[in-house]
């Protein structure tokens, strides 16, 4: 190639902006490329929008039956939660487990329950000694004799069951019934503290106590006990007449308790007529026995 003579080449097309170099020795810089702008935010279809959890709500029949409960008990609830939970069964749980049923107050129930009977106990039969008080206990606190204070009250009607427990029957199941009996006494002594406890015992079981509903012993030992739970002494039985041939004697005993009038009972034996002169008394009293002359 000739000196002074332009290349036959052409020139080279411009660097791209990402190409381009500073140049340090003349000290003058290329322009940076322009800032990338942020992607906008995607905006949300407000069909896509999630709805908001509906609040939970008690049924209208649930929750007349539960305030009709809180009358017959004669305590209303400041935690309407408890109440709720202490009538929900297992079945009835949707979701939360069994924390959500009546279990957990069922068990404090029980145990409440216990106490607070055995109290009532050892304060109303100062003369029984202990094998006597543990007898008490377990006819009150056993599981027919929660059931039965559950129906007296109607509790089965108040009780939150799955459909599938409802349609056979769980609200007349003895087990359920006092189990939820159990856990409506925890309920309240969550709520309103041992003495709205107390008060709730006392109403439910107390004539139970007084009064059982079976007799724990025959005739004789039942009327001893119910003297002694009111500071009485020991009923006193007297032969008032023998008729009869020799070998079939008819026994006429009467038994008597200061400022009482005697009873008498009519048997085969001075024994029958001792069970039936004490069974007289006890029903003139109010006291149901189940006592058959033998």
């Amino acid at each position: 190639m000739r000196r002074g003579a332009k290349s036959a080449n052409p020139p080279k097309p411009a660097q791209r902006d990402s190409e381009r170099a500073v140049s340090t020795a003349s000290g003058t810089k290329t322009a940076a490329p322009p800032a990338a702008k942020p992607a906008a935010k995607p905006v949300a279809h407000p069909a896509a929008a999630k709805p908001a959890a509906p609040k939970r709500r008690v049924p209208k029949k649930r929750a007349a039956a539960a305030s009709a409960l809180e009358k017959v008990i004669g305590y209303r609830f400041k935690d309407r939660d408890l109440l709720d939970r202490s009538l929900t069964h297992i079945s009835a749980v949707s979701g939360g487990g069994r924390a959500n049923s009546y279990q957990r107050l069922e068990f404090l129930g029980d145990h409440v329950l216990g106490l607070i009977i055995s109290d009532m106990l050892y304060q109303s039969f100062v003369r029984a000694d202990e094998g006597e008080l543990s007898r008490r206990l377990a006819d009150l606190v056993r599981r027919e004799a929660c059931a039965d204070v559950a129906r007296a009250i109607e509790l089965g009607e108040a009780i939150r069951l799955g459909s599938s427990e409802s349609n056979a029957g769980g609200r007349n199941r003895t087990a359920i019934l006092a189990d939820v009996c159990e856990a409506l006494v925890g309920a309240v002594y969550l709520d309103g503290g041992y003495g709205a406890a107390v008060e709730l015992v006392e109403k439910l079981w107390g004539e139970r106590m007084r009064v059982p509903v079976r007799p724990l012993r025959d005739p004789k030992t039942m009327l001893q006990e119910w003297a002694q739970a009111r500071g009485l002494p020991t009923p006193a039985y007297r032969e008032v007449e023998r008729t009869g041939p020799h070998h079939s004697p008819v026994f006429r005993i009467a038994v008597t308790l200061p400022n009482r009038e005697p009873a008498e009972g009519v048997g085969r034996s001075k024994r029958s007529a001792e069970q039936a002169a004490a069974a007289a008394l006890l029903g003139r009293e109010g006291v149901r026995t189940d006592h058959t002359d033998v």
